[in-house]
């Protein structure tokens, strides 16, 4: 899933690539992707693009005096095209969802691999017209995000903090993989409850947070949009890398599964040594 690092080098790559061009089409190709149709993609065509912004995970691309607003979800991304087909693209073929014609040649795709189909583009006069948008918490990278904003999104919350870094409408732009990399960094376990950190904890994971997502801005800067997702798995020290040595002490990097993701973390840098329980694989062996 692209998160706050991808989604800034593509708003990056975007005004570099896109602004000053006209739209001369937008095609949908998957049903399921528009969420609003009022205005509808036609209020696009024949419009030029400006500046394109990120809000969170979201992505704003302000054509006109509208905004093209997406999200890439788990399985989406953006994939730009000096040259696109000549023949326009048929419906319900392979991951295309949705193409953006340029004139005078070029554009991007919107794609989404696999049977869940959660890609979503909505058309709108405001960005805070996005539902997703309008209850994001703070940027963890926004210059008056400081560690005094940060402990107050903390206090009295009784949730595991691996949840509470993931929960956009407390910080905005984290996901599952970061907040892995993050936890690392801090030395901290997933499952320490985010109410019971103290004063020099709060303040070391905040220093981990401002870090480790400005250190993935920093590489992915400058990084075509079709490398992105190399370079991000290429950059991970824990996430997606179970049974690997842990790069800081070498212990074996370990996994908990859930229903729909799972989460990485390497037992002696983070909880003492010891195994956090995994549920689901317990199950599995009774």
């Amino acid at each position: 899933m692209p998160e706050l690092p991808e989604v800034e080098a593509l708003r990056e790559y975007l005004d570099e690539h896109l602004t000053g061009r006209v739209v001369e089409r937008v095609l949908p190709l998957a049903v399921s992707v528009l969420k609003t149709y009022d205005p509808p993609l036609s209020a696009l065509e024949g419009q030029p693009a400006g500046a394109t912004a990120r809000y969170g995970k979201f992505l704003a691309l302000r054509i006109g005096g509208l905004h093209f607003v997406t999200h890439l979800a788990r399985a989406g991304w953006l994939r730009w095209q000096d040259t696109l087909p000549p023949q326009p693209p048929r419906p319900g073929k392979g991951p295309l969802a949705l193409r953006v014609v340029l004139e005078g040649g070029g554009g991007f795709d919107l794609t989404e691999a696999g049977t869940q189909k959660r890609l979503a583009v909505y058309v709108v006069h405001d960005p805070q017209e996005v539902p997703g948008i309008a209850r994001l918490g703070p940027d963890p990278l926004a210059a008056d995000f400081d560690r005094d904003a940060f402990a107050a999104l903390l206090a009295g919350e009784r949730r595991q903090i691996k949840g509470v870094l993931r929960d956009q409408s407390v910080i905005a732009g984290i996901g599952n993989a970061y907040s892995d990399e993050i936890l690392h960094a801090a030395k901290v376990s997933p499952f320490k409850l985010a109410a019971s950190f103290d004063d020099d904890q709060v303040t070391h994971l905040y220093e981990a947070v401002r870090a480790t997502l400005g250190e993935a801005v920093a590489r992915a800067h400058g990084v075509a949009a079709g490398a992105l997702k190399a370079e991000k798995k290429s950059g991970l020290r824990v996430h997606g890398r179970d049974g690997e040595p842990c790069p800081v002490c070498g212990d074996t990097v370990r996994s908990v599964s859930f229903a729909d993701s799972s989460l990485q973390y390497c037992p002696t840098c983070q909880t003492g040594g010891k195994p956090l329980a995994d549920r689901r694989l317990s199950r599995l062996l009774k």
